[in-house]
């Protein structure tokens, strides 16, 4: 990357990181802001789903720590309650420490438990803006948009925020294909543009996903399991109109690629925040708006 011939003769405008899907871990987002120094970049881009799936009550009797994690029970010295927060967030959960009394309370009051898992993601997410504020040089940019796993509650975090910038929303297909046009239509004839979004255009290679029925199991076809693109069509249609040099875009975490849609680069750096591993790309763009080149990435 960055030596090749195409790109000799123009100079780096811009470079741009950009990760999704980190589901709520911690060490991604570390990572991710980390990127900025270890790639240079100038601007950092987190494209969505960034909140965890859920809460994994923890349970301390008599020095010990009991959970259920991944199916099955554990208990572990008090000591080790440290190591346990980290694996319960490597799943994409929220390790709360409760009482017996207070996790029946909360089977029996399912409300209940949605107001705890979204006061643990608004919890998170303050933490994050904060730890952007403190580890970011004030030169560089961090954008994160929500998606589709994140509730509406951290938009206020993000757009109170002094170092996030947080251009978001959630609309129908119909209703997307609207707001792009509103603010596409915006851009200067010839004027370069950067778009994310966080599901990625229908039939790219970049939205391939299992197949389901109605009850959410995978399709088999032919004895073996079926891949279909769930891509977003209003998506597709945007970058085949206002052709942007780059596309940005998530959701699929095994779909990783690079694809082209007429002149635009898309890209879905895909996600394995499971294995503490962040997959994200650098997109450098060259003084005239062009894209110099990219390379995925991941550590």
């Amino acid at each position: 990357m960055f030596g090749r011939d195409k790109g000799r003769h123009r100079q780096r405008a811009l470079r741009i990181y950009f990760a999704t899907d980190v589901h709520g871990s911690e060490r991604c987002f570390r990572k991710f802001l980390a990127a900025a120094r270890i790639y240079e970049a100038d601007a950092l881009v987190l494209g969505g789903d960034v909140a965890g799936k859920g809460l994994i009550p923890i349970v301390a009797d008599n020095g010990t720590l009991n959970a259920t994690v991944r199916g099955e029970h554990v208990t572990l010295p008090t000591t080790e309650r440290e190591r346990l927060d980290a694996e319960i967030n490597k799943l994409g959960f929220y390790p709360v420490q409760m009482e017996p009394g207070e996790i029946a309370e909360l089977e029996a009051d399912p409300g209940a438990v949605d107001r705890l898992f979204r006061e643990e993601i608004v919890a998170q997410i303050q933490r994050w803006c904060d730890l952007a504020a403190d580890r970011l040089a004030p030169e560089v940019r961090c954008i994160i948009t929500p998606g589709n796993d994140d509730p509406i509650e951290i938009d206020a975090v993000l757009r109170d925020a002094d170092r996030i910038e947080c251009p978001e929303g959630e609309y129908s297909e119909e209703e997307l294909a609207e707001r792009i046009a509103a603010i596409m239509d915006q851009v200067p004839p010839g004027q370069a543009s950067v778009l994310n979004f966080h599901c990625p255009p229908y039939g790219s290679g970049l939205d391939t996903a299992p197949e389901l029925d109605e009850t959410l199991k995978p399709v088999v076809r032919g004895g073996r399991p079926s891949f279909v693109p769930v891509g977003s069509h209003a998506v597709r249609e945007a970058i085949k109109r206002y052709e942007p040099v780059v596309g940005l875009h998530g959701h699929i975490h095994e779909s990783r690629g690079a694809q082209k849609i007429g002149k635009t680069l898309c890209l879905n750096p895909g996600s394995d925040y499971t294995a503490d591993l962040l997959r994200g790309a650098v997109v450098d763009i060259a003084e005239d708006g062009s894209c110099l080149d990219f390379l995925l990435t991941a550590g």
